[in-house]
Formats: C-alpha cells, sequence, structure tokens
C-alpha cells in the first residue's frame, strides 16, 4: 500500500490543489491528513488562496481515501462541513508490519509522547518543520512539514510512505528532499 502523508493545509485551496495533484501523480491509495485542515490560525498569516470553503469540496470529493487526525486550528464547525472523520486526537494504522501512530502534534509529539515500542512511527505536523529522529525508547519520531505554512525555511512538503521507506517531498517541485529506510 502507498500511502501519502501531510499535514497543515491551513485553508489554502492553492496549496490543498497541489497537493491533490501530487496525490493523483504518485498513484497512492490513502492520504493521511494530520490535522489543520481548514483554518489559518491566529498566530499565522493567511496562506495563499486561503479559501476553507474550496479546501473542503476537494478534499470532500476523496473523503473515501482520507485517514484525518484533528488538528489544534481544527474545531466542531469544521467537522460540519466535512464528509469524514477528523474529530479525533490520533489514528493507529498499521502497514507493512509496521505500527503508525498519527496525531496532530499538539497533544503527542517527541518530547510528549504516546506509550509506543520499539520500531512504532510516532508521525505528526504542527511544528511545520520536516524532520525524523530515533526516540529513546528505539521508535521513530516522524514530521512531515507543512502543506500551506513551513517554517525555517523548508519547503512546502509531504511524505509517501511505499513499501518501508519514507521519502519526504518538495510539493513546489515533487522532488524528494530526504528519505528514511524503516
Amino acid at each position: 500500500m502507498k500511502i501519502l502523508i501531510a499535514s497543515d493545509i491551513h485553508g489554502s485551496a492553492y496549496w490543498c490543489a497541489r497537493l491533490l495533484e501530487e496525490f493523483e501523480n504518485e498513484g497512492a491509495d490513502k492520504l493521511v491528513l494530520l490535522g489543520d485542515l481548514l483554518y489559518h490560525g491566529p498566530r499565522n498569516d493567511f496562506p495563499d488562496d486561503y479559501s476553507p470553503k474550496k479546501v473542503f469540496a476537494m478534499l470532500n470529493a476523496i473523503k473515501d481515501k482520507l485517514v484525518c487526525v484533528r488538528g489544534n486550528c481544527d474545531s466542531e464547525v469544521d467537522q460540519m462541513v466535512l464528509e469524514f472523520p477528523m474529530m479525533a486526537d490520533y489514528a493507529l494504522l498499521e502497514t507493512n508490519g509496521k505500527r503508525l501512530f498519527l496525531t496532530h502534534g499538539h497533544l503527542f509529539n517527541k518530547e510528549n509522547p504516546p506509550l509506543l515500542q520499539k520500531g512504532d512511527l510516532l508521525l505528526n505536523g504542527h511544528f511545520h518543520t520536516p524532520c525524523n529522529q530515533e526516540m529513546e525508547n528505539g521508535a521513530i519520531y516522524i514530521n512531515c512539514g507543512s502543506v500551506a505554512l513551513p517554517k525555517d525555511e523548508t519547503p512546502h512538503s509531504f511524505i509517501v510512505l511505499e513499501d518501508n521507506t519514507l521519502s519526504w517531498k518538495d510539493l513546489e517541485t515533487g522532488g524528494m528532499f530526504d528519505y528514511l529506510e524503516l
């Protein structure tokens, strides 16, 4: 199974459309969205082509391919317009013999991890900066970066998980800028 993982669209119709183009280009089976789908948040500037209505229409069109969790900018009002669930603080997914703990990052993160075992993956967004590192207990912390509002001069990014490889990709160029063999 090929999974595309992204976070922090923050209501940007431009970057959501680019993400969905890459989802199609990659031929992925599932799109995992790690929160902050529609609202930009009070500390963020408006992202490019800020239009939550366009974003929810694009996402609703592929609702059967989505796995989503709630971010700190997501609310019950957002859930009312979405045709797929996104209010859970985390989701567990198993693929290729790996257990993935999917969360936004504002509740569970590398400083406040859930109970994980060696080899488990903790995936989140929230910090808008791509990274990966092994944690003390042997679990692996993964941040996919941000689709719409990257920080620390990192690219607009997403991850492709295929077989036992995570590939970080630049949403502007489609090029890979980092990878991790699991």
